[in-house]
């Protein structure tokens, strides 16, 4: 079986849609159709190099599609079924078995080096193997070789071309507000970042009952978005000269959580300063590898705050992301209005756009 795939190659950053060929398809495996896929800035670190990653590689990691065949142990999921492809993990490690799959000991690996746990590939490009397993999925092209676990069956009334970013971005947004910080009905948090992650977490601290919702974004349209999402208060924080003191008056006294997207440490370092007593702060960005930032022992413990790190949202997608659909479907969770469409011939435009900031959350339609 061969179909069309966007392969990043060696030595340049722009994708080219090529024949690749279905080599086998293990017991334990989905292959599925798919109808659209969102773009995450993981897609473009990748492309950009700041991340080793063998190729010729597909990327993609927010696809959404309809399950066309499955290996001889799949009952989860038939042929026909809708589903949304989320991260991959083994099923079998201490935080596997403890149903915390987003802090698989092989997470890295499974999910960033476009190869099946043994090394070998679904799928082939001229005879030779290409990574086609970026995220347990690879979805930027017409068909996905996915892993049963990571394989979310969704209601059959939901609109599949909106669902892919239901599968990272949305869900650790979401995610990082409802699992990880725990928000509950009258807590003041605090957004860092008006992007996918960012406005997901708006969304979702409404769904919670957050009484103050603020939203700290320097682009004004997104400003304006985070308000229509449910945000009480927007800041720039470029032009918000002493931005803890101005969270503080803000807040009168300090945020219950804080919830930084930006992954720049001058931010984060603000931000813990101005958390209430036993506040929290979630991250779940970085700019490079060896991003640190400076926290006070001292207020850290007087004050009982804390740091938490987020992966994809402490969620278990099987659980989560049917949840999230619902709220969708029942107009509690307006994820569409961060999504713009693209043809999948224009996807390294949808690409740079969304490196550029001119759009929220670039999703392709594949048909």
């Amino acid at each position: 079986m061969k179909f069309d795939a966007a392969i990043l190659r060696d030595d340049t950053d722009r994708m080219a849609i090529e024949a690749v060929e279905l080599a086998n398809l293990r017991d334990e495996e989905v292959l599925v159709r798919v109808v659209a896929c969102g773009i995450c800035h993981s897609d473009i670190a990748i492309r950009d190099g700041k991340y080793p990653c063998e190729r010729p590689l597909i990327l993609g990691h927010e696809g959404s599609g309809i399950v066309e065949r499955v290996g001889s142990a799949v009952t989860k999921v038939k042929a026909g079924d809708k589903v949304v492809l989320s991260f991959t993990f083994c099923g079998h490690c201490p935080s596997c078995d403890d149903n915390q799959p987003a802090y698989c000991h092989e997470f890295g690996p499974l999910n960033t080096s476009g190869r099946r746990a043994d090394g070998s590939s679904a799928l082939t490009l001229n005879g030779e193997p290409v990574g086609g397993h970026f995220f347990g999925q690879s979805s930027f092209s017409r068909y996905s070789v996915a892993n049963v676990r990571n394989v979310v069956k969704v209601r059959a009334d939901a609109p599949l071309e909106m669902l892919g970013p239901f599968g990272c971005g949305i869900q650790t947004g979401a995610g990082a507000v409802l699992n990880s910080l725990s928000a509950k009905p009258g807590d003041k948090i605090a957004i860092f970042g008006g992007g996918g992650v960012g406005l997901s977490a708006v969304m979702a601290a409404k769904l919670a009952g957050c009484s103050q919702i603020l939203l700290s974004e320097p682009n004004a349209e997104r400003r304006t978005l985070g308000l229509e999402l449910g945000a009480t208060d927007v800041i720039d924080p470029l032009s918000t000269p002493d931005l803890t003191a101005k969270l503080m008056e803000i807040s009168n006294g300090g945020f219950d959580i804080i919830f930084d997207t930006s992954g720049i440490p001058a931010v984060v370092n603000d931000g813990f300063v101005a958390l209430a007593p036993r506040g929290r702060l979630g991250i779940v960005a970085f700019k490079e590898l060896d991003s640190a930032a400076i926290i006070n022992l001292v207020s850290t413990i007087s004050l009982g705050r804390s740091l938490h790190g987020i992966c994809e949202g402490d969620a278990i997608p099987d659980e989560f992301i049917p949840f999230l659909v619902d709220r969708f479907m029942e107009g509690e969770f307006p994820a569409d209005r961060l999504m713009k469409f693209y043809d999948f011939k224009d996807l390294n435009q949808a690409l740079d756009d969304q490196d550029h900031g001119i759009v929220v959350k670039p999703v392709i339609r594949m048909s």
